[in-house]
C-alpha cells in the first residue's frame, strides 16, 4: 500500500449503472486504497453532462460514451480516451407491446439522454437498417438516462428506447417488445470508454495509472465466477432489481466478453463510433486532427504492467 494521504479522484457517468461493477468491486475490495486512491462515484444524469464535467474539473475521469472526447480531440480540444469499459452494446430496443417490428416505429417517439452521444446515434443506425430515417420518420425525446427512459416507457410517454442491462430483461418480463439487440446490428463499437482531460492526466500521471491498474484488477474479479456473490450484491446495491436480472446481465457481459479485461479499445470499434458520428452529422471530414488519435494508450499500458 502506498504511504501518505489518499489522492482524491472523482469518477462519474450519467448513471454509473451495471457497467460500473468493476469500480464498485475495486472499492469493495480496497483496490483503490491499496494504491493510495480514494474514489468518489458521481452521477451527472446524462452522458453529455458527464463529458462536460471533465472540462469543469467536477470529474477527473468519466466512464461514458466516447463521442464527446472524439469530437473534442478532432477539433483541437483537450479530451482523451485512456481505456475501454464496454466495446459492445448490452442494449435492447424495447418498445410498447403494440410495436412488433422496427418498421412499426414510423411516427413514434423514442427516448434518449443526448442527441450527440450514445443511444441516439445507435438508434439511428439500427432504424436506418429498417428504412427509417431521423428526423423525418420518428422523433427523439430527451428524457434522460436508461432509468428515466424506463419510467417513461412504463407510463406511456415514450413508444420505444434502447435499454441497458438489466432493465432490458425487466422490460421483456413485463410484456414489452424486443425489437432487436443492439450488438447484433453493431457488434464492434466503442460504447463506453474511460475519458479524461489530457491536461489533468498529464499533471496526475501516477494517480491515473493507479486508478486504471485497480480497475483492471477489478475487471478480472468480475470475470471470476467465484466472486459472484460480491458482484451481485454490489450490483443490487447500486442498480436495485431482482437477482435473476442482475445474473442475466453479468452472464451476458461475460459470455460475450463485452467488457475488455485489458481495458483496450480495438481500432475497429473506435472506427465504427467515428463512422456513426459522421453519418449522424456530428463530425465532419475537415477536422483539425484524425479522430482515431483520441486514444492515449500510454496510461493503460503502464497500468497493466502494475496490475496483479
Amino acid at each position: 500500500m502506498r504511504q501518505g494521504p489518499l489522492r482524491e479522484i472523482n469518477i462519474g457517468a450519467g448513471a454509473a449503472g451495471f457497467n460500473f461493477l468493476p469500480i464498485f468491486l475495486a472499492q469493495h475490495y480496497g483496490l483503490f486504497r491499496q494504491r493510495g486512491i480514494a474514489v468518489t462515484v458521481k452521477r451527472t444524469g446524462s452522458t453529455d453532462k458527464a463529458t462536460a464535467a471533465l472540462g469543469s474539473g467536477d470529474l477527473h475521469i468519466a466512464i461514458t460514451p466516447p463521442e464527446g472526447a472524439i469530437s473534442s480531440y478532432a477539433n483541437g480540444g483537450p479530451l482523451r480516451i485512456v481505456g475501454g469499459n464496454l466495446n459492445t452494446l448490452p442494449l435492447t430496443l424495447i418498445a410498447n407491446s403494440r410495436f412488433k417490428r422496427p418498421e412499426d416505429l414510423r411516427g413514434a417517439s423514442l427516448g434518449t439522454s443526448s442527441l450527440t452521444e450514445g443511444t441516439a446515434i445507435y438508434t439511428m443506425e439500427i432504424l436506418a437498417q429498417h428504412g427509417l430515417v431521423y428526423p423525418g420518420d420518428y422523433t427523439f425525446s430527451l428524457v434522460g438516462i436508461h432509468t428515466a427512459r424506463w419510467e417513461a416507457l412504463k407510463n406511456g410517454t415514450l413508444d420505444a428506447a434502447l435499454q441497458l442491462v438489466p432493465l432490458n430483461f425487466v422490460a421483456l418480463d413485463q410484456g414489452f417488445s424486443n425489437l432487436g439487440n443492439a450488438d447484433e446490428y453493431l457488434p464492434d463499437l466503442a460504447f463506453v470508454s474511460i475519458l479524461v482531460d489530457g491536461r489533468w492526466a498529464a499533471a496526475n500521471h501516477d494517480a491515473l495509472v493507479d486508478v486504471l491498474a485497480a480497475i483492471s484488477e477489478a475487471t478480472e474479479l468480475m470475470y471470476d465466477g467465484s466472486n459472484d456473490a460480491s458482484s451481485l450484491a454490489l450490483a443490487n446495491e447500486h442498480v436495485q432489481t431482482e437477482e435473476k436480472y442482475l445474473r442475466s446481465s453479468l452472464n451476458l457481459l461475460r459470455n460475450k466478453m463485452m467488457m475488455p479485461r485489458d481495458l483496450a479499445i480495438p481500432v475497429a470499434a473506435l472506427a465504427t463510433s467515428i463512422r456513426l458520428m459522421r453519418r449522424a452529422g456530428l463530425l465532419d471530414g475537415n477536422t483539425e486532427k484524425d479522430p482515431l488519435g483520441v486514444i492515449d494508450d500510454s496510461f493503460r499500458l503502464e497500468a497493466l504492467a502494475l496490475a496483479r
